[in-house]
Formats: C-alpha cells, structure tokens, sequence
C-alpha cells in the first residue's frame, strides 16, 4: 500500500500567515501539522508516499526532504492549482500504479493515527472506505447520507447537509478509483471533487464501506479549530524540562521546556510547550499555548495560543486565542500621542480592549 498527501491548499482561512506560509507547516504543540501525517503514514506500515505540492511546494520540500526522518520515500508530484482532491489522484496515477492507497489530507490531524483503519481494509477488502465524523457545522464539509451501514449518497459542503457525518480526510481505495476521477465532472467550484468520485464508486454497485472515529480529529483550516487541535494534542504530550527556570518562576503541570530557553520570575501553567532559544520575563504563560523557538516574551500573560518562530510579545496585558506568525511584534507603547498602531496583513483579525 501507498500513501498519498494532498498538500497543495492555498488556506485562505488561515490568512494572513498562510500568505507566507504552507498551511501544512503552520504548527500545532509547535510540530507542523503535516508530521502529524507523515508519523501516523510511517506508524502504519506505509513507506512510499506522495505528497503533492503547490505554490509553496520549495518550503514543504525544505521542511520534509526525502521522508528518511520518518522512514519513507516521499516522491513530489506538482499540481498546477489547486483543483480538488480527486485531481490529485488523477494527477498521482504514475506514481500509485495498481496499488491500493490511503489518501490523507495534509491539514488534518487524527488522534490515534490510520494503523487500525488500514489493517482493518487489509483484513476485509472493499472498493474504498472512508472516515466519519459527528460534526456540528457539517456544511462546511463533504457529508455522507447511510441507510443502516450502507452509504447511499455523499455531497460536498451542502447548503442543507441530509447528516451530521463529515467525510474525515482520509480514505482507502483500490486502483478502481482511478477509473471513477476520469469519469467524473468538475463541481459547481470548478473542482474535481473526491465526493463526486466516491459516489461514482456507490452508483457503479461497489462497496463503499464507511467507519465512525473513535477518538478525535480536526481539519484545521480555521484558527478556532487549529487552537483546539493544539489543545487536544497538549493534553497527551510528555513533560520535557531541558531549559532552566530561576528560584522566582513555577513551572504547573506538564510544561516541555526545551533547550536553551529561559524563565524569569514568571509562571508557566501547563500544558504548554516552549520551544528552543525562547526567553520568558515577568510573565504568565498559560495552558494550551505553544511557544516557537527564539521567541521573547516579557511582562505579558499569554493563554490558548500558538505563537511561531522569533515573535516578540512584551508588555500585553492579556493575549488569548490568538495565532502569531513567524517574527511577529506584538507590544505596549508609551509613545504620544497614545494610539493603536497596527501593520495587519490581508485578511487578519484585531481584538482591542
């Protein structure tokens, strides 16, 4: 079996950090969501992936190399825009063959991994099966409509959603799902969509067999759900105490400290995770937040947030729920007159108290 990542989304709901930045690679307990894939791929058995790439295709290349971190072979297939996943298939044939193949999206994140989903379609062969999940806002996704255990229809982010089950972005199929992306029309989006394949499978007389989580997952498209990926996963996470906290500062709860990063008279509420280089002064740092290397925080109180690399955030009374890109400044000034000075990039979003 082989796998196959989609990665080559714009993420227009992460904007503005995704102007700069893969959205596969913005991070959550500071690790880019897309390890999470690779680890749970490798976790499976699974060694030959292909990960296909868009505008930001040099940045992913950069950040995963040939796979041997994780111990696979990843092979690039570039894809000219992003024209919907079952594209991504059509686009992916050399590459998978007649192989069997999982398919996972590489802004998803699922808790437990794919090893039991893909030795349980090794075990009772079927034409695809795909992964559900009870949601509250199902019109945002693909949603699938059952009769008893059996799927009977599948729509794409429906006005009017027939069930409350999401299509999780994973699938297994056979090579039969080739034939289903040729034969399949582009969406109202203009989209080859995986939905539209899939129901060509089911109106074909093939089985299409569907599997409920057990646990969690989060498409993290939006910030609200990126935030409650990175809460989730916190709350599994081992405690790492490499860096050094002063006689003045408290580090509660499971808090990873990592190397060379610093703590002055100010507490730390785990979970949390500090990355490397940073330094935190006469400040809170509370849970569910991840800390990117290099970053300084001082005389601020920070919670259930991600912060990424080299930002600084000093004299901020309170910040929360809140995603900082790389290098961001975020400070209180005693300039006059007093006023709110802000350079926000497309598509950002400002709380003022």
């Amino acid at each position: 079996m082989k796998a196959l990542i989609p990665s080559g989304g714009a993420g227009t709901r992460l904007r503005p950090i995704t102007h700069t930045s893969a959205k596969q690679l913005v991070p959550i307990a500071n690790k880019p969501i897309l390890f999470y894939a690779l680890e749970g791929i490798a976790a499976a058995g699974i060694r030959q992936v292909g990960l296909v790439v868009g505008d930001t295709a040099a940045e992913i290349e950069e950040a995963v190399g040939d796979g041997s971190a994780w111990g696979l072979e990843v092979t690039y297939i570039p894809q000219e825009a992003p024209l919907g996943l079952a594209h991504t298939v059509l686009i992916s044939r050399e590459f998978l063959g007649e192989d069997d193949f999982v398919m996972y999206l590489g802004d998803n994140v699922l808790k437990g991994g794919i090893a039991k989903l893909v030795q349980a379609f090794a075990e009772r062969p079927c034409d695809a099966q795909i992964l559900l999940a009870r949601v509250h806002d199902p019109q945002r996704f693909g949603v699938a409509e059952l009769d008893g255990e059996r799927i009977v229809r599948l729509i794409e982010k429906p006005e009017n959603p027939p069930s409350d089950l999401a299509l999780v972005g994973v699938y297994l199929f056979t090579p039969l799902i080739h034939e289903a992306v040729r034969a399949i029309a582009p969406s109202w989006r203009g989209e080859l969509e995986i939905t539209d394949a899939i129901q060509y499978l089911i109106d074909q007389g093939r089985e299409v067999r569907p599997h409920l989580v057990d646990g969690w997952w989060k498409d993290t498209g939006k910030l609200e759900d990126l935030l409650e990926a990175n809460r989730l996963i916190m709350e599994d996470m081992p405690e790492e105490r490499s860096g050094t906290a002063d006689s003045k500062s408290r580090l509660v709860g499971n808090v990873v400290l990592q190397e060379g990063s610093s703590v002055e008279n100010s507490t730390i509420r785990g979970p949390a995770v500090i990355g490397r280089g940073v330094r935190v002064i006469d400040s809170f740092i509370g849970p569910y937040t991840s800390i990117g290397d290099e970053c300084v925080i001082e005389d601020s109180e920070i919670e259930h947030s991600v912060m990424m690399e080299r930002c600084i955030v000093r004299g901020m009374h309170r910040l929360e729920d809140s995603l900082l890109g790389k290098e961001v400044t975020v400070e209180r000034s005693d300039d006059k007159p007093k006023a709110y000075r802000l350079m926000v990039g497309d598509h950002g979003r400002v709380g003022v108290i």
